[in-house]
């Protein structure tokens, strides 16, 4: 979504983006009298180019999920005392005693299986700070291209 604000003669431009990506704020002034039909068109090539030397669209920031961080990763626990109460019954069964087998293999699956939740969740997290990180990079690097570009044009961009 873009939204431009024109104010006393200076466009605020600001880009929204999804997910955690901060949107963009820069301020154009057209400091040579530039007409606001020759600063839209300004604006569009040095967006053209900006995209080009960076190989970044700011119009287009992925919000794909990791594979880490798609579907649940809840009910490891669950998961891993269904599996243990399985094993400890089929223990327990060698041993004489299956029942006494699968409860200490529930609580074992169950705990196991919890631990294992918990580290996917740290994992999925870490991926996302990660690029969320090389997300703003990009940004910031889209950014110094564009208003170096819109600089040369006669424009003042903060």
């Amino acid at each position: 979504m873009k939204r431009m604000i024109y104010a006393w003669g200076m466009l605020f431009v600001t880009t929204c983006t999804m997910g955690s990506v901060p949107a963009q704020n820069l301020i154009i002034y057209p400091a040579k009298g530039q007409s606001q039909e020759q600063m839209e068109k300004d604006k569009f090539e040095c967006y053209s180019w900006a995209k080009q030397q960076t190989g970044f669209d700011p119009m287009v920031v992925s919000t794909q999920q990791t594979p880490a961080s798609q579907g649940s990763t809840g009910g490891g626990a669950v998961k891993g005392a269904a599996k243990g109460a399985l094993v400890g019954a089929g223990i327990g069964a060698i041993a004489g005693d299956a029942g006494k087998g699968a409860a200490i293999g529930a609580a074992s699956g169950g705990a196991f299986g919890g631990l294992r939740s918990r580290s996917q969740r740290k994992q999925a997290e870490q991926v996302q700070r990660q690029q969320v990180s090389q997300t703003n990079q990009r940004i910031s690097e889209y950014n110094r291209a564009y208003s170096a570009c819109l600089e040369a044009k006669g424009y003042t961009v903060k």
